[in-house]
């Protein structure tokens, strides 16, 4: 298994570089330049994987974590750290209104014009349901206006050292919003430390309270509800071009670990995918690839 590892890391630029085949189906931006192709000893079904250590920066498993991609609802977590930064009053009411509608993929949403709640509320339903109206209210409602929270999460990516990264918008819905599995690696051990995204992201339902009565919301990742899980930070993302998405930290066989998954087919492929990566951790066979900063 080692050997067949190392050699994956070895492979990893030249899987960039894959033509696009007349078989890919699924849209993603991904498939159709052939990352799935990439040499995969643990056989996943996502295009891209990175598997670090969040203390040491350790690389412990890598496929295609350089590739440029859409990250879809995965940029809610930068959304809610520049809020969270600006120190905004979190029990400041907010309204929904036709502006938070989705105008680029014309999703749905139950969040409907008129309908009030505190801006925790709003970050609670962004991060644990990926809910697109509360992530767009939030930013619309940024000191500043919706351009200036979109710059400034931006300015935080390139604090961090994303340097592939972009964001044009705030809930993930546009696949100019793009980003590698190191960057997002990065990411999520920033966004591990508030407390409040740890909370929200792991909580496995929510309830919000309308002038038409409850609103009940679930998380979208089902690996917070089992057991046997330790999941620290989490979260889900989808659109066409970006795939089937997952980012966490985790604890694994004693260790902090963070998880990126993107452009995985199939509702369930990612969660099965961060359940073949536990066992291979748990299997004790790691293989050191690199380290963060190399990649």
């Amino acid at each position: 298994m080692n050997k067949a590892i190392a050699l994956c890391a070895c492979l990893l630029i030249s899987a960039v570089s894959l033509p696009s085949t007349a078989s890919a189906q699924s849209g993603s931006d991904g498939r159709e330049i052939g990352l799935q192709r990439a040499y995969d000893p643990l056989s996943l079904k996502s295009s891209v994987a990175l598997v670090a250590d969040a203390k040491t920066h350790e690389v412990l498993f890598a496929k295609n974590p350089q590739v440029v991609l859409p990250i879809a609802s995965i940029s809610k977590l930068m959304t809610i750290m520049v809020n969270l930064e600006a120190n905004l009053d979190l029990n400041e009411k907010i309204e929904i209104t036709t502006d938070d509608i989705d105008r680029i993929k014309h999703t749905r949403s139950r969040l409907k014009p008129g309908m009030v709640f505190t801006r925790r509320e709003l970050m609670h339903l962004a991060l644990m349901a990926s809910e697109n109206r509360a992530a767009h209210a939030l930013a619309r409602n940024y000191p500043g206006g919706l351009q200036a929270c979109v710059a400034k999460m931006n300015e935080k990516a390139r604090q961090l050292g994303m340097l592939h990264t972009q964001f044009v918008e705030p809930t993930g819905l546009s696949d100019e919003n793009k980003s590698t599995a190191n960057d997002l690696a990065r990411m999520v051990m920033q966004a591990h430390k508030f407390h409040l995204i740890r909370e929200y992201t792991t909580d496995p339902e929510f309830s919000v309270e309308t002038r038409w009565g409850p609103l009940q919301f679930h998380n979208t990742n089902r690996l917070v509800k089992k057991h046997d899980w330790d999941i620290e930070v989490q979260k889900t993302g989808f659109i066409n071009e970006a795939g089937r998405c997952l980012v966490m930290q985790t604890k694994v066989a004693g260790r902090e670990l963070v998880i990126v998954l993107l452009d995985s087919v199939g509702t369930l492929t990612r969660f099965a995918d961060a359940e073949r990566i536990r066992k291979y951790i748990r299997s004790g066979e790691m293989f050191k690839t690199s380290m963060l900063n190399d990649q």
